[in-house]
């Protein structure tokens, strides 16, 4: 069965195109919920009106299927509490060269 762990760190392979950062490091991914082979993500972009949203939940969809025992994805597009930079792990603030 697989676990929550198993899904951030497979969300690690997936990226804002126009940052050279993960999205969970980015800090978009605010939960992971497993019932049985449904996953689903609660996740949010840096903007509001970020025009590569498709593409994002898209690539969050199609990384979640690739794990085992996940038949079913799905991604909840959240803007509430909204994004800011506070949220970006320590990893991604090396990535970004933010220190």
């Amino acid at each position: 069965m697989t676990t929550t762990e198993q899904v951030r760190a497979k969300l690690r392979e997936c990226y804002d195109p126009e940052l050279p950062c993960n999205i969970v490091d980015l800090g978009l991914v605010y939960g992971v919920a497993l019932d049985g082979e449904r996953a689903t993500v609660t996740m949010t972009l840096t903007a509001r009106t970020c025009p590569l949203a498709r593409q994002i939940t898209a690539q969050v969809r199609q990384k979640l299927l690739e794990l085992p025992g996940i038949s079913e994805a799905e991604v909840e597009l959240v803007f509430d509490p909204p994004w800011d930079e506070s949220r970006i792990s320590d990893e991604g603030r090396r990535q970004l060269r933010l220190r």
